[in-house]
Formats: C-alpha cells, structure tokens, sequence
C-alpha cells in the first residue's frame, strides 16, 4: 500500500512539472537565438519576459519569418513579449534616513499574489511576498528568511506570515522550496531556512506554528533526504550523501544537466574551458547556485578556477547544520503535540547529524569546520564563512567555538566586516566581498557562546559600511567590498544590485539589536567620505 501511494505521490509530482513548462522548453530555437545574441545584456530579462500571446503561435511566426530576408530578432522579441524591467532607479530621500528608506522599501519590494500571468515563467503565489530587488523579481527562498528579520522589526508579522504561507504552499504543490518563484527554477531549491522560518514566526504567534506548519517541514525534510534509505557506503543520490562510516549527510544537487536558462550564455561560455564531461559540469554549477554561493573557489579543485567545479562532490557544513535545525524543528513540534516516540526519532536523527557534522566538517589541524570532499575523502582546503553555522546552531564545543571566534576576528575581519573567503578570486562570494546573511550568521553565532564583544564589533563594521554607503549613494546593496569600504563589491555574473531585501533585513535587525543611531553615525562620517 505505501509503494502504491508513493508511485501516485511521484506521478502527481511529475504531472505538476510537465505542466510548469520553462522558457527553453515552451521557446526552442527562438530562445537559443535570443539567448545567444547580445539582444539582452542580462540572459534573465528573456526568462521573465511575458508573452504576449500564445506560445505555439509566436514559435510558429517565429518559424514563419526567422529565414526571410531583413528578418529583425530583436523587433520579432519587443512585438512579441512585455519584457520586464529592473527597479535599481528606486529614487530616495538621503536626509530622511536609512530607517524611512527601509520602511519605504518594504512597500516599493511587495508583490501582489495576482501577478503571474499566463504562459511566463513566474509560479504564482496566494499571497503577497518581498521580492529581493533589482533584477530579482521574484521571491526567493534563503533571501527572505533574512528579509523577514527586518520585517520583524517594522513590526510587519502578517507579512512574514503571508511569505511563510507562501514557503509551505510551494512545498505542498512541488514538494520542495524552489529557488526562486519561477519555472525555470523548478529543478533546485536553495538552502533550507524554511524551519527558521517558522521559528521566527513562532516567536510572534506562539509555539503551535509549529505543529501548524509540521507537515510542510516533514515534505521539506523528505525531499532533501530522498533515496537516502538505499544508499550504500560512499555513494550519493540526489541531495544525500551516505559517508564512509554509514552516516547520511546531505549535498546542494539540481535535477538538470542543461546551461542554467537565466544565465545560458555564461555557462555556455564557461563550458568551453572544462574537462569535465559536460552534463556534469552543468550539475556542478547548477548545484553552486542551488548553495546560493554562486560562484566561490569553495566548489573549485586547488586551482581556484569555475572550469573545475565540483560542488556535487562536496558536504557542505552549511547546509548540514540547516538540517540539522530542520530535524531538530519536527522533533519539537511533536513534543508540542505530545507525540514523544516521534518527537525522540527526529531528536535521535538530529542528534546522528551533529555526530557526523563533528567527526567530518572539524579539522584539528587548522581549528576550523570545512566542507568534507567526497572525491578525495577528506577535509577542503579553502576556509569559509561557513564555518559560522555549527555556532548559530549550537553544535560546536566550547573550545571549537572559541578557536572559530580567533579565526574570525584573525583571518576574515576586515574594515566593513567580515570577507566570505580569504581567496581574491575574482568571483563575488570570495574576497574582497561581505555578504549580509553571513554577518547576522557569525554574529548570532558568537553572541550564543557568549562573544559579545566580537559579535558587537564585526556588526559596528558592517552597520558604519552600509550607512557609508547609504549617505553617499542613497542605495542599499546586495552586497559590500569589506577589503577597501571606498571601493564598490565586484564580481558575480550581473551588475552589482540595489535594493536589497536581506541587506535592509539585517541592517534593521542589527540597528535594533545594537541599539545604533545611524543619523548619529552619519554625522560623524569624516567630510571626505560624504
């Protein structure tokens, strides 16, 4: 009977994606050619374009007069679909303030749960959610758990509500939390704060959110541990990994081998340079984007270079602490619905996570948790800001924690805060670049082993950059250079971004939590930095 109701589960669940077709899948031929020509600098203006019409009637104009002489792709493109636009002019008053700014935002950022339209890639929504900003119009998954953090603080709980409503209606429909709300995003999620989520709800709304929620998080947790149960010593399958010791550990994974469609011409591009056998190599950076880490010498070989990506053979410890707070939220919920023997398998499940988190992700030897290398059977040589996650979640020993805090404040504190990786690479989740979901990380982190002074310290850093940068430009970004705070963040694969839900998310949280004064702290800017 169970074989039977996860046949119907599978068929159901394939049945909904048959029918969410992608752009590449509705457009063939007509999206190659508009992907490949320089009609739109950023591949991810044609993914989100509305058309104006039937699909098969604009493929079959398309088919009609692509040959014919004087034929104008760019012409057939603008007749054809509404093309959508960027936000990054949003135009604010630098006197009134980073408060007012934010408070402004949150309006400016809302989208309303009836603007998908027919035949384009957005995956409708029931209610209204915060889209990141800029290019990004769309919710998207890790973003808003740091968004949320600031509508906390603005006091706007029914829309934290409404986005985590939003979470469980995409898990109860394709059974995981997509990337983001669009089509094309349908073959990966991202890192999994959703039972954060809901925990941060709890605190407004009371502990049965969490009974309430229960079986979005047990859908949520089923998908990242799917074919776990068969899996033999050192194989991997999907998102889950069975280690060398039997333990069950999990990996960033995207279902498709094909170019990413938001960003075709880049993978494309980068294909040219690797050996990897291509479907691979498009695993690999698929799975990179799945981290939200994308791109970072992290998922490189130790040549430091995108051709070598290896992010499928890679633990991350990042994401196993995520689960392990997911396994750790069921086990909870059951308590509060009384179900003890429940509740004392997901504890035990958790408490398995921690074990296997410890006994790969430590090294000794540099006194720091890494990622674990599936191919290699050991520890990766390049330290991340990752390592912060095992102290947000209370995993690591005192003495870890108090190496993790040397480290922090030795190696990746720099002057606007703390840089993602020690590698000046060029790619925009390594140096010089600071981040705003990995400060609240480390800061929350350190300040539960009782490192107040350094949490307090990198928060002072990253709150006096952000304001810097506010004054001057009356933005606030995706992301900071913290090397040299009079230079502007670079990398990545588009233009740096304005906006920015998570950085608005944390600044408000950080402002409050510090009780900091940026009118104060923009009063003292020296006058050469105005």
């Amino acid at each position: 009977m169970r074989r039977l109701f996860l046949l119907a589960l599978l068929f159901f669940t394939l049945s909904v994606k048959s029918q969410t077709l992608t752009p590449r899948q509705q457009y063939p031929d007509l999206f190659e050619a508009v992907q490949l020509s320089n009609i739109f600098p950023d591949n991810k203006t044609f993914v989100d374009a509305v058309p104006r019409q039937d699909p098969a009637l604009i493929m079959k104009a398309y088919h009609d007069q692509k040959d014919k002489p004087g034929f104008d792709l760019k012409a057939f493109v603008l007749a054809n679909f509404d093309i959508p636009v960027s936000h990054n002019a949003f135009q604010t008053d630098i006197e009134a303030g980073i408060r007012k700014h934010i408070d402004t935002l949150w309006q400016v950022l809302q989208r309303r749960p009836d603007e998908a339209k027919a035949n384009s890639s957005t995956l409708a929504l029931p209610n209204p959610y915060i889209v990141p900003g800029g290019r990004f119009r769309e919710i998207y998954y890790w973003d808003s758990y740091f968004t949320m953090l600031g509508l906390q603080e603005s006091h706007q709980i029914k829309v934290i509500h409404n986005m985590v409503e939003n979470f469980a209606y995409l898990i109860d429909k394709y059974g995981f939390i997509p990337n983001g709300n669009r089509s094309y995003y349908l073959t990966r999620s991202q890192p999994p704060f959703f039972a954060m989520m809901v925990n941060l709800l709890a605190k407004n709304e009371g502990q049965q959110v969490l009974t309430q929620f229960r079986p979005q998080l047990i859908k949520e947790y089923n998908y990242w541990m799917l074919g776990s149960a068969q899996l033999k010593i050192n194989s991997k399958s999907h998102r889950a990994v069975r280690m060398r010791g039997g333990e069950i550990m999990n990996r960033y994974w995207d279902e498709s081998d094909q170019p990413r469609e938001e960003s075709y011409v880049k993978d494309v591009d980068a294909a040219k340079e690797t050996k990897e056998p291509l479907p691979q190599f498009y695993h690999n950076i698929r799975a990179a984007a799945a981290s939200g880490w994308d791109f970072s010498t992290r998922w490189f070989d130790a040549s430091g270079k995108l051709a070598t990506i290896q992010t499928t053979d890679i633990v991350p410890v990042d994401l196993n602490c995520l689960i392990y707070n997911l396994e750790l939220t069921i086990a909870h919920s059951y308590q509060q619905s009384g179900n003890l023997k429940l509740s004392g398998q997901y504890r035990t499940k958790a408490e398995n996570r921690k074990k296997a988190i410890l006994k790969y992700c430590w090294n000794r030897k540099t006194g720091w948790f890494d990622d674990y290398n599936l191919q290699l059977n050991q520890l990766s040589a390049v330290p991340t800001l990752a390592a912060e996650f095992p102290l947000e979640f209370k995993i690591a020993t005192k003495e870890q924690a108090r190496l993790i805090a040397e480290g922090l404040k030795n190696n990746f504190l720099k002057p606007g805060g703390l840089v993602t990786t020690l590698n000046f690479s060029g790619q925009q989740w390594d140096a010089p670049n600071g981040w705003a979901p990995l400060q609240y990380m480390a800061i929350d982190g350190l300040e539960k082993y009782n490192y107040n002074a350094l949490a307090k310290e990198i928060a002072t850093r990253w709150l006096r950059l952000n304001i810097r940068v506010f004054k001057q430009t009356g933005k606030l970004l995706e992301k900071y250079n913290v090397v040299d705070t009079k230079l502007t963040a670079g990398g990545g694969e588009y233009p740096l971004q304005d906006g920015f839900g998570w950085t608005n998310g944390v600044l408000l949280h950080l402002i409050n939590r510090y009780h900091f004064d940026p009118a104060q702290e923009s009063k003292n800017l020296p006058e050469n930095q105005n």
